[in-house]
């Protein structure tokens, strides 16, 4: 992100710093994490709509970004703290919380949340050679709109022309864990594409994933197969989110 704003930041001149290091985030995610942060801010955080962020003064802690953001699926916020705040911030949030069911939870459980919602992980799902397209994304460019942005050419063509592979979700039948790499075949054992992201899921109790496969194997219910070491796992397109 930060070479990409600084390539980009040629043509507007604006100062930027890299704050990374000093600064902690803790993600309250879950569908009471409005009512526990709300015990250590004043700010009626019910008024807060989705991707805004605002700033709070927490006694011990300091100045706190909070961001209405998440990507588990269960709502939440994340948390930009300094450092030497951040332990104080993580025992209160303990404190408020644990009375209520709040848990710490490292970042392979909340992927899990993230897949079985169907979110593409950047870097997994998605990176600098796929499309948002493709990537079933097409609502966030607004295209159609007059004004540039980078490949707006290029999304505008696969818009109109369609593209040749799309991000789909995979429910295995049989039993197993698609892992990123993955091949995904159809049934003459032909590779049609590959996993980007997988699991075993917690809710469904099933091997799940994501990845691309060719368009004209992207249509939900179609028979696959996950190529896993040296077996073919019977597998089906299924919509996101996972059910």
């Amino acid at each position: 992100d930060w070479e990409w704003l600084n390539h980009h930041n040629e043509r507007f001149g604006a100062v930027l710093e890299d704050a990374s290091d000093r600064m902690a985030l803790i993600a309250l995610q879950g569908p009471k994490a409005l009512q526990i942060l709300q015990k250590l801010v004043h700010f009626p955080l019910d008024q807060m709509k989705s991707f805004t962020c605002i700033s709070e003064m927490i006694e011990g802690v300091g100045e706190v970004l909070i961001s209405a953001t998440g990507y588990t699926g269960a709502g939440g916020f994340e948390l930009y703290a300094y450092n030497e705040g951040a332990p104080e911030l993580w025992k209160q949030l303990l404190e408020k919380g644990s009375p209520l069911g709040l848990k710490p939870a490292g970042l392979a459980a909340r992927d899990t949340l993230r897949l079985e919602m169907g979110y593409a992980l950047y870097g997994n799902d998605i990176d600098d050679t796929t499309s948002p397209v493709e990537a079933g994304l097409g609502w966030i460019i607004k295209a159609e709109k007059k004004g540039d942005y980078i490949d707006r050419e290029i999304h505008v063509q696969q818009l109109k022309s369609g593209v040749k592979q799309r991000l789909v979700g995979v429910e295995l039948i049989e039993r197993g864990i698609p892992r990123k790499e993955y091949p995904i075949l159809n049934a003459s054992g032909e590779v049609i594409g590959r996993i980007t992201s997988g699991t075993m899921s917690p809710s469904l109790k099933k091997g799940i994933g994501m990845g691309y496969v060719v368009s004209s194997c992207a249509k939900s219910g179609t028979e696959v197969y996950i190529g896993i070491r040296n077996k073919q796992i019977k597998a089906v397109v299924v919509p996101l989110p996972f059910k």
